[in-house]
């Protein structure tokens, strides 16, 4: 438990029951409906960790800028953005590292401010998994139980039940440096959560393993994080990681929360250019808005009529001004014969300039002349195995109105 301190205020506690991200569109993930569900029934006393106004100034540069949130209790937060954004600075914050230059961070209702990191009751995987190299996998794990003058009859029942818990059972008597990579990964996390914390924080894990042994980990970290039921939050750069083991995502630029909102949301419903482009793969169309009508926007581009919704509710498109018109690579259509395109809001003549075979997809770049050659990427998911459209071939590209998002420039 954390130390004693003053108590989130009552009038912020009603304002964070209130705060939501969104609700799921209809094509949201089942996963997605259930968190929102969730979201619903959640009261104050459901939230694990709230921010209020907090921020970080270091000689006169804004690393965390006026950053709230809340995060019901038992929920996987990833903090997720480019280098400097100030992701780490934050979860450093709430770690207890680093002391906010303004605001609050409550912990179980708790002012933590004033409270060192080794009375708040977190875990912590880092990057630099510091594992003594001189312990087996399972002193490695008691360590903290040691250093918590636990029952010492108890630890090694405790240190096998969390060794089985992350699939280490019987590598306990192993040095580290007879452990693989992701069994490394594994004793770091059975050793953060051993001795049963309220809040499981992980600065960026899985940085420096390879791809395949990333995504694998990734899963096991959902898996721990749903059986355990304990709060975590998660730091990393890595936008697929974020959307595979997520509850929710808060999307980071520039020391300021962009977007916080569920995996689906998050990216079917980015709140502002920079979520749209920072996640996935995303063409900008430039132009002038012509109308906006409730939600949705019609805009000339080099003569093309693009027609789309608001992308900030915010901050909406404004008639006569110039805005940016954003879709993914994957909700672009592409066939040799216009036909194939029929009943898409815009359809438009291009030629393949490149074709890149990725295994379960081909990645197209396109130059369409009524765009004045600007280059449009496309996914063509091909379960033939094969480029279907060869470099200089004559195409088609289309999509739906729904499926862009324009915003202001």
């Amino acid at each position: 438990m954390v130390g004693e301190g003053k108590r989130m205020p009552d009038a912020s506690r009603v304002a964070a029951s209130m705060e939501r991200a969104g609700e799921p569109d209809a094509t949201g993930t089942a996963r997605d409906v259930v968190v929102a569900a969730r979201d619903r029934a959640v009261s104050t006393h459901d939230v694990a960790v709230s921010a209020r106004g907090v921020g970080m100034e270091f000689n006169g540069f804004h690393a965390v800028k006026d950053a709230s949130f809340d995060l019901p209790r038992g929920r996987f937060l990833t903090i997720l953005g480019p280098s400097g954004s100030g992701k780490t600075t934050l979860l450093r914050m709430i770690a207890g590292f680093q002391k906010p230059s303004a605001g609050e961070i409550f912990i179980n209702g708790q002012a933590v401010s004033a409270v060192p990191p080794h009375k708040r009751s977190i875990g912590m995987v880092f990057q630099k998994l510091a594992l003594f190299p001189h312990m087996t996998a399972a002193e490695n794990v008691a360590f903290p139980l040691r250093m918590r003058r636990q029952d010492a009859r108890a630890i090694p029942e405790r240190v096998d039940r969390y060794l089985d818990l992350v699939k280490l059972g019987g590598y306990g008597g192993r040095r580290i440096h007879e452990l693989s990579g992701g069994q490394q990964q594994r004793v770091a996390i059975a050793r953060a959560l051993v001795f049963e914390p309220d809040l499981l924080l992980l600065d960026e894990p899985l940085a420096a393993l390879d791809r395949k042994l990333r995504e694998e980990m990734q899963l096991e970290f959902r898996r721990i994080q749903r059986e355990l039921g304990v709060t975590t939050i998660n730091v990393t750069h890595d936008q697929r990681e974020a959307l595979v083991v997520s509850d929710e995502i808060i999307v980071m630029d520039q020391g300021e929360i962009q977007q916080k909102a569920q995996p689906a949301v998050t990216y079917r419903q980015p709140s502002n250019a920079f979520v749209a482009n920072f996640i996935g793969v995303t063409n900008f169309i430039p132009g002038i808005v012509d109308t906006v009508s409730g939600g949705a926007v019609s805009m000339a581009s080099r003569g093309v009529e693009i027609s789309g919704v608001v992308g900030d509710g915010r901050a909406p498109p404004v008639e006569g001004r110039e805005a940016s018109g954003a879709i993914r690579a994957e909700q672009i259509r592409i066939a040799g014969d216009e036909s194939r395109l029929a009943g898409l809001a815009t359809v438009l003549a291009g030629e393949v300039t490149d074709a890149i075979f990725e295994g379960e997809r081909v990645v197209y770049e396109i130059a369409v002349p009524a765009l004045d050659g600007d280059v449009l990427r496309v996914f063509d998911h091909d379960p033939a195995g094969h480029t279907q459209h060869d470099i200089g071939a004559r195409v088609f590209v289309g999509w739906n109105a729904r499926d862009v998002f324009i915003f202001n420039n």
